[in-house]
């Protein structure tokens, strides 16, 4: 559990850095660019690897049948993810759709893990989200876009969607976590 909270902190660390100290990050230029990816790298792995090797402790038990409203959250989320990129419909509508997006994951896999380990990691991660979301509302006024590639960015991200979910599902069939089940054990 350690890895998996030393990991969680390395990865709020790095990504608060630039929200709350903002004349400290820009003074460091492409070093700290460099030193706040490699913070981000550094606490997924240890997130990952603290996360396998932690002991198993109920927390709650899943209700049966959430994998299903689970794989749809993960959709909307992985969905949620490329808007900025592709500059779809929702990209001059929604402030924030990555850091929803990551609330999303966090509530899809708490919905079918019940363990101490999923309540740190993926609670965690929710809570960071909701706390970058303010502290960017915080910083000032939003900014709406303008443009955008409409109909045809929503194209390009409902196609990644897809794919991007394909290959995160084969993974956690390689793992042992069907996500097609519907109920885990």
């Amino acid at each position: 559990m350690t890895l998996l909270l030393l990991g969680l902190l390395l990865w709020i660390l790095a990504h608060f850095f630039k929200r709350l100290n903002p004349s400290a990050r820009k003074s460091m230029g492409q070093q700290g660019r460099a030193l706040v990816a490699g913070m981000i790298a550094v606490g997924v792995i240890l997130m990952i690897i603290g996360y396998r090797s932690a002991d198993f402790v109920s927390v709650y038990v899943p209700l049966p049948g959430m994998g299903h409203l689970n794989n749809t959250l993960m959709l909307i989320s992985i969905y949620l993810f490329s808007v900025g990129g592709t500059k779809g419909l929702l990209y001059t509508r929604l402030r924030h759709p990555m850091l929803l997006g990551m609330i999303l994951w966090a509530v899809a896999h708490l919905l079918v893990n019940g363990d101490l380990a999923s309540l740190v990691l993926f609670g965690g991660l929710g809570l960071w989200a909701v706390a970058q979301m303010l502290l960017i509302n915080r910083a000032g006024p939003w900014k709406r876009p303008v443009g955008g590639r409409g109909i045809k960015g929503d194209a390009m991200s409902l196609a990644g969607t897809l794919i991007l979910f394909g290959l995160i599902a084969a993974v956690h069939i390689w793992l042992g976590h069907n996500p097609f089940l519907g109920t885990y054990p």
